[in-house]
């Protein structure tokens, strides 16, 4: 029998088992119904269980980059709402069997006569299912909700050797669009007009605008090709945007797409930057601007940036490097480029889930990331991590809103 087999049925197993021990729950709960409500509720009950395993086979057994990214996205959202939320059935189930269970030794070992028969607590069943809603509704509005609610965050840098002719400069981020994903045009739409009515001076892109293939960008492309600036609008690639986690026929195919990636950039007039620099230059002055390619410190994602040749020969007061993943900034910048002053990058998403409250801020993602959202400075040196556009995975957001970043360097601290 293949791996893959044995973790379908493995998984399936999983499921059947919480499924049958959570029906124990809802027979208790609804054990004093009416006959007709109890068969719908039962009725119901198996047939999300019936969906749940039919989902599992369709993403197990779909081969491998032949289902869009956003109806796996989707499979597997419905798969983990649905099993996460039965989990705190279990728990409560858990606990009360366990009482259960040392009541019946009790009475075994304390009386001569058969132990007595415990039935199961309605109160804790009952708990177990409403306590279940609460992932389950947090879930469904941070997907209704959550994932185009856009939010500004605002960052002011004071930078003393900034070029007199760049003091003032607004500068808007975005990062991490995976077209792929969107389920909604209107509301996407309605974050390119926040970005519009900024109107930055400069726009910076930090990777992944696919979540696998350039074709996710059709019907997009003139959408985001509002998105200008006077200054122009400069863009990086990001990990998902070599097509690495989808299937090919060929390295020849991998690689057209690849191309047809970076063609979807120069028809939105965006300027993509392949470990190269280039310059902005205001009456005289100068700013440099350093892009490179996906460069990731964790040994899952790939180091395609060279960092060495983008920066090579830059000369500059000011110096702002693209990188979409966050880890590169401690991995190379701050031990061997002491000269890049602001390192702008996405990738983490803030994990898409977390809690931000003033100065508080927590996410899962921060223990695998120590830079996983806002400004980070060490010295001189300043990285600022964008929380991203879009989605991917789980198809919305909870408590980590998708981010539109305007930063402002002032040479002055007023």
């Amino acid at each position: 029998m293949s791996s893959k087999f044995l973790i379908i049925i493995i998984s399936l197993l999983l499921v059947l088992l919480i499924d049958f021990y959570v029906f124990q729950s809802v027979r208790t709960v609804f054990s004093e119904h009416s006959l007709p409500r109890k068969r719908l509720v039962y009725a119901l009950f198996w047939l999300i269980s019936a969906l749940v395993i039919a989902a599992i086979l369709v993403f197990q057994l779909a081969p491998s980059g032949k289902l869009p990214t956003s109806i796996r996205g989707f499979l597997a959202t419905g798969v983990f709402m649905v099993t996460f939320s039965k989990l705190f059935v279990v728990v409560f189930l858990l606990i009360d069997d366990s009482g259960r269970v040392l009541k019946w030794f009790y009475s075994l070992i304390a009386k001569p006569e058969p132990p007595v028969d415990l039935s199961r607590s309605e109160f804790l069943a009952k708990a177990g299912m409403v306590t279940a809603t609460v992932p389950l509704v947090a879930m469904t509005y941070g997907i209704v909700s959550g994932a185009h609610d856009y939010h500004v965050h605002r960052v002011r840098l004071r930078v003393p050797q900034l070029p007199k002719a760049f003091d003032g400069i607004r500068i808007a981020q975005l990062s991490d669009i995976h077209s792929g994903s969107f389920f909604s045009k209107t509301a996407v739409k309605g974050g390119i007009e926040m970005l519009t009515r900024e109107k930055a001076d400069l726009i910076f892109f930090t990777g992944d605008l696919v979540n696998n293939k350039a074709d996710e960008m059709i019907g997009w492309t003139e959408m985001f090709d509002k998105v200008k600036a006077p200054l122009g609008v400069y863009s990086i690639l990001g990990n998902h945007d070599y097509g690495d986690y989808a299937y090919w026929s060929s390295p020849e195919a991998k690689a057209a797409n690849l191309n047809d990636l970076k063609a979807a950039h120069k028809a939105m007039g965006w300027n993509l930057l392949i470990n190269e620099h280039k310059y902005l230059t205001i009456e005289g002055d100068r700013l440099a601007l350093i892009g490179v390619e996906n460069w990731s410190a964790k040994g899952r994602f790939p180091k395609y940036g060279n960092l060495k040749a983008a920066h090579s020969q830059t000369e500059a007061d000011y110096k702002i490097l693209l990188s979409h993943d966050p880890s590169h900034w401690r991995a190379e910048v701050l031990t061997g480029f002491q000269d890049i002053d602001l390192t702008l990058s996405g990738h983490t998403h803030g994990m898409q889930f977390g809690i931000e409250i003033g100065d508080f801020k927590w996410s899962p993602v921060q223990y695998m990331y120590p830079e996983w959202a806002g400004l980070y400075t060490e010295g001189k040196q300043n990285l600022y991590v964008n929380r991203g556009y879009g989605y991917i995975g789980f198809p919305g957001r909870i408590g980590i809103p998708p981010e539109i970043t305007i930063i402002e360097l002032s040479r002055s601290a007023s």
